[in-house]
């Protein structure tokens, strides 16, 4: 019973989980708009070197 009952709850779990991956406009339009800023930022204050340009690149890949 025990068993069971922990699968079952274990599978609803997952499935939330995959329920919540779909993105909505709300969330496409905050993803441009950090994406603008980035590059505004980008433009007024240019990486100064390779170096620095690769942090911003890792800095971002990590949503920081």
């Amino acid at each position: 019973m025990r068993k069971s009952l922990m699968l079952s709850l274990s599978a609803l779990m997952l499935t939330g989980l995959a329920a919540c991956h779909q993105e909505g406009p709300a969330e496409r339009a905050g993803r441009s708009m950090d994406n603008a800023e980035q590059r505004i930022n980008d433009a007024v204050n240019p990486p100064q070197g390779p170096a620095q340009a690769a942090g911003r690149k890792v800095d971002r890949a990590m949503g920081d």
